[in-house]
């Protein structure tokens, strides 16, 4: 293996020449360490003890029906919680704090104490400005004070910080009311101001509300739209009333026509006239009827003892035919007057249907006006509606403003403690950092001193380090490693005995290091050119040259079928995998649709990079032709695809199928790689030289010939 290094006369730095300068100065360290860590328990004795208390706020979201806003704020949640936050730190909460608590009297607070700057200024002859107690006692304030949010939740804490644990637990829970009492202030000062405005506002639509229903009344009296008892127009109701009448006298005059018509009939046919209606109603052929009757008697009672050619029984038969004579022609009358009666309905319909013509006339005048008078109606009523709207916000509003029941949109729900155990100074943490801090210092300090003063550089001896040197005609990417060598040698036990000759050369210069450079040079110079002018390579030599990785990218292309190809894929796979190569394998030229989403997938942009690369076992993956029947060869992606799976396998197989005008090898031009074309029938040069010629038209360099194995052979 080759390694750059340096030249004999370069230093190097001794690890142990510098342990041992640490280990021998070690006492000082500790010592070292040991009174820093007493200067500052001292210090720390002296500090003042600080308590922490603090209190819980939760915040709550506004709701203001009043204002006629919505009642879901536009204001998020993260908005809300600094807002809040900031009212809390506000000067205006605080100083009510410093009244209620009478913070100007305590000495923590009302003192200046001593400031480092203040003191250096002090000594430059600029002092700095005096400030009055309330600034110092808000200041001071300020530096114990402490506001956050917990987490992601609607909960604020305060927290104070004072010598004093009753005085902190007492300050943060004034500061946490105080700002409850400033929201519910703010609340009800909305409130307020929202009844207020909902006055005005009242106001103004008792004007609007009453210009409204003035107009509408006005316009009803212009266009005589005035309305019945059951709220329908007055046109409307004659409509009605008209209609009705018109439907009566038809109905009368119907039935007058046909009772005469009834008569006529009967009288015509000869049958009684007596089962009709009218003509029993009718009081002189009732009186007939009656007269017919008593002679009919006189006549059935006189034929027992008289003969019908009696002069008795005569006239009596001649005054009952006088009779029915009578009521016929009393029947034609009632008919003659049932006609009259008809006709007078039929007058009186004419009649009405003029009136209902008028009155369709004055209607339709109305109906026209009746749009505008809706308009006007609807106005009117929701300003109505909008009145009567704000006078219940009003009435609501005001109450509450009254009563002063306004809920604010915070509350207190942790309430401060004080505190058993001091919040600073931790004295653990404290000299913890301290000790690792010191020992760190010195350590680096003894370690620098070392390195400058030259101790712990020393000459680094000639044979130190060996050196191998190869010649430039082998580059690193094709050096032997011992795996390799051990594959190389199963590949040659397991091969045939005519091939292993062909790869000796190879095996001596793995076995001689000193020949190594000489025989890759030659199999390299082997390789390059024509590979058409070769007889054929046996899949043997295919597979050794991928065991010794003088080939990683393998393009396979049929002269004939392209079942040969798929048969020199699985022999070389399965020959990589068993020398523990990590394989995949491309089918890029089956044009066999399959369900799992492959190469067509990723070039028609359906699939990603990551989806189309199945694993099948530890060392061997596949990526299938894919759901997609036709290739995109316009993509680049196939392209890029192999490029990354050379990156990350060792051997990359891709079989495009029979060499032709659909062959996908176009898509694989211009990739560093090695071409292979699988022929059975080698004697027939023609279709060989066809397909290299193909090939190199696409710009690959060249091509090697090899033959697909048996089926008994790949299995």
């Amino acid at each position: 293996m080759t390694a750059n290094t340096a030249d004999d006369s370069d230093v190097r730095v001794d690890i142990a020449e510098l342990l041992r300068a640490v280990l021998s100065r070690w006492l000082r360290v500790i010592v070292v360490t040991v009174a820093l860590l007493v200067i500052t328990f001292v210090i720390l004795m002296l500090m003042p003890r600080l308590y922490e208390s603090s209190a819980g706020v939760l915040v709550e979201q506004r709701q203001n029906a009043f204002t006629g806003a919505s009642p879901q704020s536009s204001i998020s949640a993260e908005a809300l919680m600094s807002s809040q936050i900031e009212l809390i730190r506000s000067r205006d909460t605080l100083l009510s704090v410093i009244d209620s608590e009478n913070l100007r009297t305590v000495p923590e607070f009302a003192d200046a104490g001593f400031s480092p700057v203040g003191f250096v200024m002090r000594l430059l002859g600029r002092a700095d400005e005096r400030r009055n107690i309330d600034q110092q006692v808000l200041s001071n304030l300020y530096d114990r004070l402490s506001v956050s949010r917990e987490r992601d939740s609607a909960i604020i804490s305060v927290s104070v910080t004072s010598e004093d644990p009753q005085l902190a637990a007492r300050l943060a829970n004034a500061i946490a009311n105080a700002h409850v009492k400033r929201r519910a202030d703010l609340t009800l000062a909305d409130t307020a101001e929202a009844s207020g405005w909902l006055e005005q506002e009242i106001t103004k639509l008792r004007t609007r509300v009453q210009e409204a229903e003035a107009a509408v009344a006005q316009y009803r009296i212009r266009n005589d739209l005035f309305m019945g008892s059951n709220q329908t127009s007055l046109p409307d109701q004659q409509l009605s009333t008209i209609s009705d009448q018109i439907n009566a006298a038809q109905e009368r005059k119907n039935n007058a026509a046909s009772r005469a018509a009834l008569i006529r009939s009967v009288l015509a046919s000869g049958q009684p006239i007596d089962g009709v209606t009218d003509i029993r109603a009718n009081p002189i052929i009732a009186q007939l009827t009656q007269n017919r009757a008593d002679l009919q008697a006189e006549l059935a009672q006189r034929s027992a003892t008289l003969l019908d050619s009696h002069p008795t029984m005569q006239a009596l038969r001649a005054q009952i035919g006088e009779v029915n004579a009578q009521i016929a022609a009393e029947a034609r009358r009632v008919a003659t007057g049932l006609d009259a009666e008809a006709r007078v309905e039929g007058d009186i319909e004419a009649s009405l249907r003029d009136d209902l013509a008028r009155v369709k006339i004055t209607a339709s005048t109305a109906t026209e006006s009746t749009v505008q008078l809706d308009a006007l109606e609807r106005e009117a009523r929701a300003q109505r509606d909008l009145l009567e709207s704000y006078l219940g916000r009003y009435r609501e509003a005001l109450s509450r403003t009254e009563s002063n029941s306004i809920l604010p949109d915070v509350r207190v729900v942790t309430i401060a403690a004080p505190s058993v155990t001091p919040a600073s100074p931790k004295t653990g943490l404290t000299l913890g950092a301290v000790a690792f801090v010191a020992i760190m210092l010195q350590v680096g300090g003894i370690l620098f001193g070392e390195l400058m003063s030259g101790r712990a550089l020393v000459s680094r001896s000639p044979g130190s380090y060996a050196r191998v040197t190869q010649p430039e005609t082998y580059p690193p990417t094709e050096m032997v490693t011992e795996r390799r060598i051990e594959m190389v040698d199963q590949s040659v036990a397991s091969a045939p005995a005519q091939d292993r000759a062909s790869v000796a050369p190879v095996v001596a210069a793995v076995a001689q290091p000193a020949a190594a450079a000489a025989a890759v040079s030659e199999l390299r110079r082997a390789d390059v050119g024509p590979r058409q002018a070769e007889a054929g390579t046996p899949l043997s030599n295919l597979s050794a040259d991928i065991a010794l990785g003088r080939a990683r990218v393998i393009v396979l292309a049929g002269v004939e079928d392209e079942a040969d190809c798929r048969l020199v894929s699985e022999k070389l796979a399965a020959d990589a995998t068993a020398r523990g190569l990590s394989v995949v394998t491309v089918d890029a030229g089956s044009g066999q649709v399959t369900g799992a989403a492959g190469l067509t997938d990723l070039a028609s942009d359906g699939s990603s990079f990551g989806d189309v690369v199945h694993k099948v076992h530890d060392g061997l993956a596949n990526v299938p032709w894919g759901t997609i029947r036709k290739l995109e060869r316009r993509s680049m992606k196939p392209l890029t695809l192999i490029e990354a799976l050379s990156d990350l396998y060792e051997v990359v197989i891709v079989s495009t199928g029979r060499l032709s005008l659909a062959s996908s090898l176009a898509v694989f031009a211009g990739i560093d790689c090695r071409l292979v074309l699988v022929s059975r029938d080698r004697e027939d040069r023609l279709p060989i030289e066809a397909a290299t010629e193909e090939a190199e038209a696409l710009g690959f360099a060249g091509a090697q010939i090899v033959s697909p194995p048996d089926s008994a052979e790949t299995a």
